[in-house]
């Protein structure tokens, strides 16, 4: 089967879960910058949870597909587009995204997968390196993609309970656990509310407001590891929390890690959005984390059952 793009959208490239095991190396990791909504809607489809997908930030494509199949997005939503639930798809029937109703960025999951080129083990896109996904760039107008032909049919209209999705919010809390330099600062990282910033990117989302100050003038810092998560201080004392794309050492204090379970809610906020930080311990990080997995697990029996 293959898919035409009629329109890009405003920035909409192939992801994956990410190359994992090279940032030894220099290399980003990638991948969805919504990892929970990526798992979705492969499952949602039939696929392995890692198979390669659409994201789509703000503005979604339009695509045309040749085939039957089933498709499903997960992440923001847009409107008269079902989100959370398989969606059939007629051959050449044309599927117009437009402009997101609520979040930022959409994982738009195809039956079979999307079927490019691996690089370093992994299918997606690394946008700054231009390497991976389609290309290595983002999909614009006249663009074929091919999607393994495959079987798959939706038993009756369902959608997955949302009780189990992230607490998405134009206004949310994330959980953090502390950084080496989260001392440095006092408490004024949970003391403050944050704006997300036009600036961001999927390398890293830029907050605005107050300005977090280091104490006592400390001496400029040695690069150390970083990854997605990382919430950076620098010197002008606006926060980047690092996302997907990444770099994998930096030099600016670090003043908190966001849990995982938690990124997806940063990558889903948009420019105005506001944003607050809370501490947990790091055995409750691990505790998210078991929790999510479980639920995932139950997730993907229960979902066998429906898909065929």
């Amino acid at each position: 089967m293959e898919i035409t793009v009629i329109r890009g959208g405003m920035l909409t490239t192939v992801q994956d879960p990410g190359r994992v095991g090279y940032r030894a190396a220099g290399v980003a990791l990638c991948g969805a910058m919504d990892p929970f909504a990526l798992r979705m809607a492969n499952l949602l489809v039939g696929n392995a949870e890692d198979a390669a997908a659409f994201e789509c930030t703000l503005v979604g494509p339009e695509l045309v597909f040749s085939a039957d199949t089933v498709i499903a997005v997960c992440g923001a939503e847009f409107p008269g587009i079902p989100a959370w639930q398989p969606i059939a798809v007629r051959a050449g029937e044309r599927i117009r995204l437009g402009v997101v109703s609520r979040g930022c960025r959409a994982c738009l999951a195809v039956a079979g997968g999307i079927d490019v080129p691996p690089f370093l083990g992994s299918r997606s896109t690394y946008l700054r390196g231009q390497v991976g996904g389609f290309q290595g760039r983002a999909l614009r107008e006249g663009d074929v993609l091919a999607v393994p032909d495959v079987a798959r049919r939706v038993e009756e209209h369902w959608r997955i309970d949302p009780r189990i999705l992230p607490e998405y919010s134009p206004e949310t809390v994330v959980r953090v656990v502390r950084g080496a330099q989260l001392e440095d600062f006092g408490g004024a990282l949970f003391d403050a509310e944050f704006r997300i910033m036009h600036k961001s990117d999927r390398m890293g989302v830029r907050l605005g407001g107050a300005k977090l100050a280091r104490i006592g003038g400390l001496p400029e810092m040695i690069s150390a590891a970083v990854a997605p998560g990382t919430l950076q201080v620098p010197p002008d004392g606006q926060p980047i929390v690092l996302m997907a794309d990444a770099q994998t050492i930096g030099g600016y204090p670090q003043a908190a890690h966001v849990v995982s379970v938690d990124l997806p809610l940063v990558a889903q906020l948009r420019p105005g959005d506001r944003v607050r930080f809370a501490e947990v311990p790091l055995d409750e990080a691990h505790r998210l984390i078991l929790a999510r997995e479980h639920m995932f697990a139950i997730l993907h029996e229960g979902l066998a059952q429906k898909l065929r």
